[in-house]
């Protein structure tokens, strides 16, 4: 029996008091840990773990435009390789498949290396940083300390460790502004996660550790310590009997791409990604307030180089010349579209300098009349329609009409009160339809469009392409025919590249694919029609040739190639019009005038040091450099036509006896053919029926020294009521 306790030794605590004290602090702990667990849930993911960014690209494959302001896109855990998923796991967490979803150890250890001065270190398995990226925030406090531990905890019991890693090789940040695997593999080396290499992996893999530190593109004097940790990865690798040491011998450091500015919306960019939104949302593929949502890739039928080209063709042939001293000058937009008349697929298109600067895109709006572009879907529609004359003559290339200026038009025998002028107000007097289409003259296409019927006029324009809401396109009487509608470029690209394809119709499309994650979006279908008949689509391609040939559409032989075109200007010149085509590819260009502070259309008289702007100037310029540097390379083909039969060549001139009266609407410059209306065999000559009537002795399009006091078309003056009411296109 001891005595009582005395001196130094009454200063100790008993061993009951240490045991006590101990299980108090045990039985606190654990007490603490089951209420943690109990209290603490999984929350919601955090709004920045879930922002992601669609992701728009080239028909290459190569990035076009992301439009969010995070740059991530989420992969599923098959999409990114096996030796790169265990790349992270060398470099992060080797014990993760495993071992628990929290190392006390480790936090222990990390702690005690930051109080001493070793440097901030985390401690945390792949989960812990998991729930930091997705569910919590990157503060370094106690409290978000704490809660990381039993969210983590949580999580593993209740989700997949595939699945906690598919989340967070989505949820890392990897420098550059890219967030997850999947932009970072685009940014450092312009590939897909699924196609990254094991080298590529591990460098990506060593980035978590310091992701702007080891980015050797902005700092190459960290050169020493990327590569001693791209080391440690591999060496991880070796450990973990995820790579041989044979295999590991062979990899060699694998140089990145040099960092680029983010693509944003400015350029072209903004152009095309918002019609491509605009596409989908039409079309019902996908909402505006899904797309929003991010996630998306879509992949579009733009041709990197030919979209490049488009802007090179533009600069130089308008752009460039612009000075901002000529107020003139300070009014001039564009807009361009090129669709592969076989696919429907649009493979260029041009909307303006920079979106940053003009939002509105030059390429889809609706609101500038076509001018004389309009006028071959006149005659596609009277040859279709097998239309004829007042006095009951089929209409072929040969017939002859009266071009005489202001000529009142006539139905069936009566005025109709519309009498447009021609351009400059020129006459021609008997004119055949193929002359006519290469000098745009409007009396003609005037009385064609009365002959036809403006309500056949019209279905013909909405099956070839021209959608049937479009402005003005339901004018009464000889308007409509010509261009008064207000369709977009994009809508003529689509009208021409439907003759080009021999009058077959295929909806243009702006998408090749749309994924998120694995799943691919379908896209709608585009079924083929028939929009008229081959001999009507061919026979006005014939007559389109010669516009190229010797019309006002000269300037686009600098294509180099056989083409067919239509010049058009719309009223007092605020746009100016080349739409055209090779057999292969359809293009229209468009030259607007708009006031930058009002919006207001204004005239380009002067635009560029032009006194005047046509079609045949700066839009057909633009489109003969644009198709040569998008052909380039591939072997010229010429058009391959069946004709209308009576649309051959014809060699009889007409007459001074052929002249018309005021009153009639033409008459033939042939007998009518016996032969039938279908189409006969490709002709081995020219494909263009040349008949050369008395023809002014002056250019077609002549520059006046001082812009025109009116260029509205003017009626005779019982119509002058008509003529307020109606907002006239007329000339080439």
């Amino acid at each position: 029996m001891s005595g009582p306790r005395t001196g130094w030794r009454r200063a100790l605590p008993t061993w009951r008091t240490v045991l006590g004290t101990g299980l108090l602090f045990l039985l606190l702990v654990v007490g603490g840990m089951i209420a943690g667990y109990l209290l603490v849930g999984i929350p919601p993911a955090n709004s920045a773990a879930k922002a992601q960014s669609n992701i728009y690209l080239y028909s290459d494959g190569s990035e076009l435009a992301h439009d969010g302001e995070v740059n991530r896109q989420n992969v599923t855990l098959s999409q990114i390789p096996r030796s790169v998923q265990q790349a992270v796991l060398a470099a992060e967490d080797r014990d993760f498949y495993s071992e628990s979803a929290v190392d006390p150890a480790a936090m222990v250890r990390a702690a005690w290396n930051t109080l001493t001065g070793k440097g901030k270190q985390s401690g945390s398995t792949i989960t812990q940083q998991y729930v930091k990226n997705y569910y919590l925030g990157q503060e370094q406090t106690l409290t978000r300390k704490a809660k990381e531990f039993f969210i983590a905890i949580k999580l593993d019991r209740e989700v997949s460790k595939d699945n906690i890693l598919q989340g967070y090789l989505n949820s890392s940040y990897y420098g550059r502004n890219a967030y997850g695997i999947q932009a970072a593999a685009r940014s450092y080396y312009g590939r897909d996660a699924e196609q990254l290499t094991t080298a590529q992996g591990a460098y990506l893999a060593s980035l978590l550790n310091a992701p702007s530190a080891y980015d050797l593109t902005a700092h190459p004097e960290n050169r020493a310590r990327v590569l001693a940790r791209w080391n440690y990865v591999l060496d991880g690798m070796v450990k973990k009997k995820w790579l041989t040491r044979a295999e590991r011998a062979t990899l060699e450091f694998p140089p990145t791409r040099r960092a680029k500015a983010s693509p944003g919306l400015s350029g072209q960019r903004g152009y095309l990604v918002e019609a491509v939104k605009n596409y989908l949302s039409d079309h019902h593929v996908l909402d505006e307030d899904t797309l929003r949502g991010g996630g998306y890739r879509i992949t579009t039928t733009i041709g990197k180089k030919r979209q490049n080209a488009f802007v090179k063709a533009v600069n130089t042939r308008v752009m460039d010349r612009l000075d901002d001293s000529r107020k003139v000058d300070r009014y001039v937009r564009a807009g361009g579209a090129s669709i592969d008349p076989a696919s429907g697929r649009v493979v260029a298109l041009y909307g303006g300098i920079d979106y940053a600067r003009q939002y509105v895109n030059g390429a889809t709006r609706r609101d500038y009349q076509v001018g004389s572009t309009f006028k071959p879907l006149v005659f596609a529609a009277a040859v279709a329609h097998g239309s004829t004359t007042q006095d009951g003559t089929r209409i072929t290339p040969n017939t002859v009409y009266d071009g005489t200026n202001k000529r009142m038009t006539v139905s069936h025998g009566r005025a109709t009160g519309f009498a447009p002028a021609n351009e400059d107000d020129r006459s021609y007097g008997p004119i055949t339809v193929t002359e006519a289409t290469d000098k745009s003259v409007n009396a003609v296409y005037a009385q064609m469009g009365i002959d036809v019927g403006p309500d056949k006029v019209k279905a013909t324009a909405v099956d070839l392409g021209i959608p049937a809401r479009t402005p003005s396109l339901a004018s009464s009487q000889g308007a409509v025919s010509l261009g008064t509608a207000t369709p977009s470029v994009l809508d003529m690209t689509q009208v021409y590249a439907t003759l080009a394809h021999h009058g077959s119709h295929r909806p243009y499309t702006l998408v090749d694919k749309v994924t998120k994650g694995e799943e691919e979006i379908e896209l709608p279908e585009r079924e083929e029609t028939r929009a008229v008949p081959r001999a009507a689509a061919d026979t006005t391609t014939a007559i389109l040739r010669g516009v190229v040939d010797g019309g006002t559409g000269t300037a686009a032989q600098g294509a180099g190639r056989p083409a067919a075109g239509k010049t058009g200007t719309a009223e007092e010149d605020k746009a100016a019009w080349f739409a055209g085509y090779t057999p292969e590819l359809a293009t229209v260009v468009a030259v607007l005038g708009q006031n930058p502070e009002s919006a207001a259309q204004e005239p380009l008289y002067g635009a560029g040091g032009l006194s005047r702007v046509n079609g045949g100037d700066y839009p057909a310029q633009i489109w003969a450099d644009y198709t040569a540097a998008a052909l380039e390379g591939r072997p010229v083909r010429d058009f391959d036509l069946q004709l209308e039969a009576g649309a051959e060549p014809s060699s009889p001139e007409p007459s001074s006896s052929d002249s018309l009266s005021p009153s009639a609407s033409g008459s033939p410059s042939t007998e009518p053919t016996d032969s039938p209306t279908g189409p006969v065999p490709p002709t081995t000559g020219p494909t263009r029926p040349t008949v050369t009537p008395p023809a002014p002795t002056t250019p077609t399009e002549p520059e006046p020294t001082t812009p025109p006091t009116s260029d509205f078309p003017t009626v005779q003056p019982q119509s002058e009521v008509l003529e307020r009411q109606m907002g006239w296109g007329w000339d080439g």
